[in-house]
């Protein structure tokens, strides 16, 4: 399956699970239906679930949008 997202891409996400607020991320892999999203950009009050996730998250590509 084609997807319409690249690795290094700038992606905003929407908020899910420990997250309260969208956030900005950078694509480092792409799967079927998900991709791997290095988290660059978030509201201070996530700053303890993103720094639980290591500054990554798996998103779906549904939950994305491009950036430029």
């Amino acid at each position: 399956m084609e997807t319409k997202f690249g690795i290094g891409e700038k992606v905003k996400c929407k908020k899910f699970g420990a997250l309260n607020h969208d956030f900005v991320g950078q694509i480092e892999k792409v799967y079927e239906n998900s991709a791997m999203v290095s988290i660059i950009e978030h509201d201070d009050s996530d700053e303890l679930a993103v720094s639980d996730f290591h500054k990554r998250a798996i998103v779906r590509l549904k939950s994305m949008k491009k950036i430029s």
